[in-house]
C-alpha cells in the first residue's frame, strides 16, 4: 500500500507541474504546442506550413465529388486522386477519408457493437480499480498488479470472481505507456486540461476495442500513434472503424502488423530488396558503412510517417496512404531516401546515418520539397510482389542450406535412409543454390528472371495449349491401327472411269462371280467404299498426304492382285470367265489376241500388259486429281 501511496502522490505532482505549462502554451492550426526554437530540437516539430490552398470553386467542386459519391467508380476515385495531388483542405479530409475508407458500409456489415464492447471492457477495469481518465495513476496501478502477480506466479484467485486475466493485464499497461508516447505536444493528448484527458481516454477505448475485435492482431507497438491520427480528424467511433479498415484490408496494413511483428520485418526485407534493385550504390554504400534498413524502416512503417516534423506533409503522406495503400508506403519511403541520398553518401559513419533517417531535415520534409518528389516517384505493383518472392525465395533458400548443415551433422546411416524421403529440389532451387546473392547485380538478375517467369509463363502455356492438338492428330495419324484401316480403306481405290469400264466389261461378258470369292463384285464394292473415303480425305494437309500414299497403294494392289491370278491359273481350275485376267482389266486394255487358258503363264510373259495397266492407272489417277483439287478450291 505504501508502494502504491507513493507512486500515486508522484502521478499527481507530475500531472499538475504539466497543468501549469499547458495553461500558457499556445497552440497552431493542426492543435501541436507552438514551442521555443530551442524547444523545437527536442520535439522535432516544425510550425512553418506551406501547403496549398484550394480556391472557392475547387473546394465547392469537391464538397459536390464527395456528395455523390460511389468508392466502386473509375471515375470517382480518378477525381479524388486529382484533387489529393492539388491538396485536400483541412476542413474537408474527415469527409475523404471516410468515402475512401468505406467507414459507413464496414459499420453498417459488421456484427461487431462498439459500445457494447465496451461495457464488457469496464467491469475488467472496474476490479482493477482503474479508469481510462487517469491514465498516469492507471499505469501505476497496472504496473504494481502485473509486478505482484509475477511474483505469486498465479492467475487472479477464483474465490474474488474477478473479472479480468493477466492478458487484460498485459493489454491494459501497454496502452496506457504508448499513450503517454504519442504525440505528447498536441492539444488533445497533451498535459491535464479536460480536452487532453477526453482524448487520451478516446484512444485508450479505441485501442482496447479494436484489440478485442482482432484478438489475432491484437495490440502492437504503432497503433497508438495510427488511431491518434485519426482521432485527430474523425470521432471517436469512426476512428475505431477506420482503424479496423486499416489494419484489416490487404489493400492498406493488415501485412504490416500482427503480435509478433513478423509482417513488419518481411516487409523491411521486402523495401531492403527493392532498395537495391532502384538505388544499388547508395544501399552498397549503406551496407558498407554498418547501416542496416531494419533500424530506421521499422518505426518509418509503424507509424506511417507520422515522425516527420512538418505535418502538413505528414497527412499529404496519408491522403496518398488511404488512396493507394501499401504501395504509398514504399513510394513515400523511396521518396525520403532519395531526397536524403547526397547527405548518405557524404556520410561514413552509421552514428551520423542514422540520427539523419530517424530525423529527417526540415528543409526535407516541408511539404513544397516533399510532396511534389513523392508524387514523381513511381513504384509498381509488379516490381513489389518480384521483391516479395526474392525474400519468400531467400528464407527457403536458408532454410534449406540449414537443413543440409543439420544433415551433414547427422550419422551416414541416418543420411543414406533420409535420401529416399527427401525429394528432389526442383529446378528453381537448383538455381538458386547456384547463384549466390552478393551485390546489387545478382538482385537485378534475379528481378529479371523473376520478371520473365511472370510474363513468359502464359505465352508458354499458350504454346503448349497450341501443340497438343497438333500432336495428338499426329499421333492419331501415324497409329498403327488407323494406319491399317485407311490402307485397307484407300489400297482399292480407283478412279470412276476405272470403274464404268469395269462394270461395262461384265456386262459384255455376261458371266458374274459370286461375292464370296473375291471376284469383281467384291473390287466394285470396295471401290465404292474406298472412293467415298478416298473423296472425304482428300481434303486440307492430311488428306494429302493420304493421297499421296493411295498412289502407292493402287500400284501395289493391282501387281499383287495380277500375281494372285497368275499363280492360281493352272490348266485343272476351272474358273469362270470373269476370273481370267482379261477379265479383271478394262475392255481398252485387253490385248486382241489373248493366250490359251490350257498354256500355262508366267510372270515375264503378262510383264507388257501388267506395265501398261499399271502405266494408264497412274496417268489417269494424276489427271484426276487437279480435278478434285480444283472443285476443293471451289469449295473453299
Amino acid at each position: 500500500m505504501r508502494r502504491r501511496s507513493s507512486s500515486t502522490s508522484s502521478s499527481s505532482r507530475r500531472s499538475s507541474i504539466v497543468r501549469r505549462r499547458s495553461e500558457n502554451l499556445r497552440f497552431d492550426e493542426f492543435g501541436f504546442a507552438l514551442t521555443k526554437r530551442k524547444d523545437r530540437k527536442v520535439h522535432h516539430r516544425s510550425h512553418d506550413y506551406s501547403y496549398p490552398q484550394l480556391s472557392s470553386g475547387k473546394v465547392k467542386e469537391l464538397c459536390e465529388l464527395l456528395s455523390y459519391w460511389n468508392g466502386s467508380s473509375f471515375i470517382c476515385r480518378s477525381q479524388i486522386e486529382r484533387f489529393i495531388r492539388m491538396g485536400i483542405p483541412p476542413s474537408l479530409r474527415s469527409r475523404v477519408w471516410k468515402c475512401l475508407l468505406s467507414i459507413d458500409g464496414l459499420r453498417e456489415t459488421s456484427d461487431f457493437n462498439y459500445q457494447s464492447c465496451l461495457c464488457e471492457v469496464r467491469g475488467p477495469l472496474v476490479d482493477l480499480g482503474v479508469s481510462e481518465y487517469g491514465i498516469l495513476s492507471a499505469i501505476a496501478t497496472l504496473s504494481d498488479t502485473q509486478n505482484d502477480l509475477d511474483l505469486n506466479r498465479q492467475q487472479p484467485s477464483s474465490c474474488c470472481e474477478t473479472r479480468y486475466s493477466v492478458q487484460d493485464i498485459v493489454l491494459f499497461r501497454q496502452i496506457a505507456l504508448d499513450l503517454q508516447r504519442s504525440f505528447p505536444t498536441h492539444r488533445s493528448l497533451m498535459g491535464e486540461s479536460p480536452e487532453a484527458i477526453e482524448g487520451q481516454a478516446k484512444l485508450f477505448r479505441v485501442l482496447i476495442a479494436y484489440a478485442k475485435y482482432h484478438p489475432q492482431v491484437g495490440y502492437s507497438q504503432g497503433m497508438s500513434y495510427i488511431a491518434a491520427v485519426l482521432l485527430m480528424q474523425l470521432g471517436e467511433e469512426e476512428s475505431f472503424w477506420a482503424l479496423t479498415a486499416l489494419l484489416d484490408k490487404p489493400k492498406y496494413l493488415s501485412e504490416l502488423f500482427d503480435l509478433s511483428l513478423t509482417k513488419v520485418q518481411q516487409q523491411v526485407k521486402v523495401f531492403e530488396q527493392f532498395l537495391k534493385h532502384r538505388k544499388p550504390r547508395l544501399s552498397q554504400h549503406m551496407e558498407s558503412v554498418g547501416v542496416c534498413s531494419v533500424h530506421f524502416v521499422t518505426p518509418w512503417f509503424l507509424t506511417l510517417f507520422t515522425s516527420l516534423p512538418c505535418w502538413d506533409s505528414v497527412l499529404a503522406v496519408w491522403d496518398l496512404i488511404i488512396l493507394h495503400g501499401l504501395s504509398a508506403v514504399f513510394r513515400t519511403a523511396l521518396t525520403v531516401i532519395e531526397l536524403l541520398e547526397p547527405r548518405l553518401m557524404d556520410l561514413n559513419d552509421e552514428g551520423s546515418i542514422l540520427p539523419l533517417l530517424l530525423r529527417v531535415p526540415v528543409n526535407v520534409a516541408q511539404y513544397s520539397v516533399l510532396v511534389p518528389a513523392l508524387w514523381n516517384t513511381d513504384v509498381q505493383d509488379w516490381e513489389l510482389k518480384c521483391m516479395t518472392s526474392l525474400v519468400l525465395d531467400e528464407s527457403h533458400h536458408g532454410a534449406k542450406t540449414e537443413q543440409s548443415e543439420t544433415q551433414k551433422e547427422t550419422p551416414s546411416s541416418q543420411v543414406d535412409s533420409t535420401k529416399e524421403k527427401v525429394s528432389a529440389p526442383s529446378e528453381a532451387e537448383n538455381t538458386e543454390a547456384k547463384d549466390p546473392v552478393p551485390g546489387p547485380v545478382s538482385v537485378l538478375t534475379r528481378v529479371m528472371r523473376l520478371a520473365q517467369r511472370f510474363l513468359l509463363e502464359p505465352m508458354s502455356r499458350q504454346r503448349v495449349e497450341n501443340k497438343n492438338p497438333q500432336t495428338q492428330a499426329k499421333t492419331r495419324q501415324r497409329s498403327p491401327a488407323a494406319a491399317r484401316v485407311f490402307r485397307s480403306r484407300t489400297s482399292a481405290s480407283l478412279p470412276k472411269t476405272q470403274i464404268g469400264l469395269r462394270r461395262r466389261s461384265q456386262q459384255r461378258g455376261g458371266a458374274h462371280q459370286p461375292m464370296g470369292q473375291g471376284g469383281s463384285g467384291d473390287v466394285t464394292a470396295r471401290d465404292d467404299r474406298s472412293e467415298q473415303t478416298h473423296q472425304k480425305s482428300g481434303t486440307g494437309p492430311v488428306g494429302k498426304v493420304n493421297h499421296r500414299r493411295s498412289n502407292h497403294s493402287i500400284i501395289h494392289h493391282v501387281r499383287a492382285k495380277s500375281l494372285r491370278l497368275v499363280r492360281n491359273k493352272n490348266p485343272s481350275n476351272q474358273n469362270p470367265p470373269s476370273s481370267s485376267p482379261s477379265s479383271v482389266l478394262p475392255s481398252s486394255l485387253r490385248s486382241s489376241n489373248p493366250p490359251p487358258s490350257s498354256s500355262p503363264q508366267t510372270v515375264e510373259q503378262l510383264d507388257s500388259p501388267k506395265t501398261a495397266l499399271i502405266r494408264e492407272l497412274s496417268s489417269r489417277h494424276q489427271t484426276s486429281v487437279p480435278f478434285r483439287n480444283s472443285r476443293e478450291s471451289k469449295l473453299i
